[in-house]
């Protein structure tokens, strides 16, 4: 047995069990997960890209739609893959892939034989979008409490599930590498994204999410979606990632070019050391809150030593004067889903967490515990609308706006890790391919 196969092996064998302790405490004797069925964009003949549900994706690396999971406790789990003949699209076979052994495997050619092959199932749960489907085999569908329990322990990651956002790091890595010297050879956003998935050996579509490529003031929407054409930016935003059997990296770097005003490189390198010293503090035990309010204090510290604010970091946070310099949450989990579920689930039953009034759009407000993934990315952005009622407000005397303005042209900064929790700290696991 080869390593991957064997760290799956542990992975599944956790499954079981994480799943079996699910359905004991939601009344289920079987759950049926399926990849799901393409989205077909309305009034047409095409289809967006392929997804597959996540939660089956947590089980198995398989692509495609329409094959469907079984699950029962104390028995092996049985997928049966859905495999057509078809000439419009490429099908590739299945062969003999490293997690095959670990399931009851069967093949058909059409999806309604998929279904057939489930048989009669009793008090049994369904995940998935074929709803249809799974109404018509008098499923329970999308039970929300069993869906919350396995949400809950899809933030505990495996030794597979690590290594496979590892093997994306790596992907990602190149891809950074080829975007810098891109950039700092003057070229556009269009040609830093073509710089980037080629390095990376993929196309868009395998990406976990559209990459974010900012120059100067674009840098400062924070989803971004654009690819100019202009060429010799001053300063590139770049957020982009890479995937492996479904599982993501998530990485942010920004870059001054030579020329860049040194004031704005200036804020690069002092958020550069933020983003390192909140990595620093990471540890089992420590809730995530906590972390983000240390980032907002930290940042009102380099905005009152480069003269943007003129007043301490405890009176600025407490004003939210902080908060139109860095509106988002400072991460967020990370695993199948880019932005990984259960960041603001108080317990595996579901009960809401929701962010403090101070931090609204905190995406995570769970307490930091061993084995979780989680992004850490601080921001500092020149936000025209978000800055604009403090012009006027009674705290506008606390802003340089004369060095705002300046400063704005310029856009943003984001620095983003993907960072491991430890029994006693954390690993960081992009730093070690990508230092910079």
């Amino acid at each position: 047995m080869t390593e991957l196969a064997a760290l799956f092996h542990t992975h599944i064998a956790d499954r079981q069990r994480t799943t079996a302790e699910a359905m004991a405490q939601t009344s289920f004797e079987a759950l049926v997960i399926s990849s799901g069925k393409v989205y077909t964009h309305f009034a047409d003949d095409q289809d967006a890209p392929f997804h597959p549900t996540p939660h089956f994706a947590h089980w198995c690396p398989m692509s495609g739609p329409h094959h469907v999971l079984v699950v029962r406790p104390g028995q092996r789990p049985k997928l049966i893959r859905y495999a057509p003949e078809d000439f419009w699209y490429e099908q590739s076979p299945l062969g003999n892939p490293f997690w095959a052994a670990d399931f009851d495997l069967e093949e058909v050619g059409t999806a309604e034989e998929v279904w057939k092959r489930l048989g009669t199932l009793s008090h049994a749960a369904y995940i998935g979008n074929e709803m249809d489907r799974a109404e018509a085999a008098g499923l329970d569908l999308n039970p929300a409490l069993l869906t919350a329990h396995l949400d809950w322990h899809r933030t505990t990651k495996s030794a597979y599930e690590v290594l496979c956002i590892e093997e994306a790091t790596v992907i990602a890595a190149k891809g950074h590498g080829a975007a810098r010297h891109a950039f700092l050879a003057g070229a556009s956003e269009l040609e830093i994204h073509h710089a980037y998935v080629q390095a990376a050996g993929i196309v868009d579509h395998e990406m976990p999410y559209g990459s974010i490529v900012a120059l100067n003031e674009k840098g400062a929407i924070l989803h971004y979606e654009g690819k100019r054409t202009l060429r010799k930016g001053q300063v590139l935003l770049i957020d982009a990632g890479a995937q492996v059997r479904g599982y993501a990296a998530d990485i942010t770097r920004t870059l001054a070019a030579p020329t860049c005003d040194s004031r704005f490189s200036a804020l690069i390198a002092g958020m550069e050391k933020i983003e390192l010293q909140l990595c620093d503090m990471v540890k089992p035990k420590l809730p995530y809150g906590d972390l983000h309010h240390q980032g907002h204090l930290l940042i009102a510290g380099l905005l009152q030593e480069s003269g943007i604010l003129n007043v301490a970091p405890e009176e600025a946070v407490e004003h939210g004067l902080s908060r139109p310099f860095f509106p988002h949450g400072l991460g967020h989990h990370l695993g199948i889903q880019v932005h990984d579920v259960a960041g603001r689930q108080g317990t595996p039953e579901g009960t809401p967490a929701p962010p403090p009034p101070q931090h609204p759009t905190l995406r995570t407000t769970r307490t930091i515990d061993a084995d979780q993934v989680f992004t850490v990315e601080p921001g500092l952005y020149f936000i025209p609308m978000l800055l604009r009622p403090f012009r006027e407000n009674e705290h506008k005397a606390k802003f340089d706006w004369k060095l705002i303005d300046e400063l704005t042209p310029c856009g943003g900064i984001r620095i983003e890790d993907n960072l491991l929790v430890t029994p006693n700290g954390h690993r960081n696991l992009t730093r070690p391919h990508l230092p910079h």
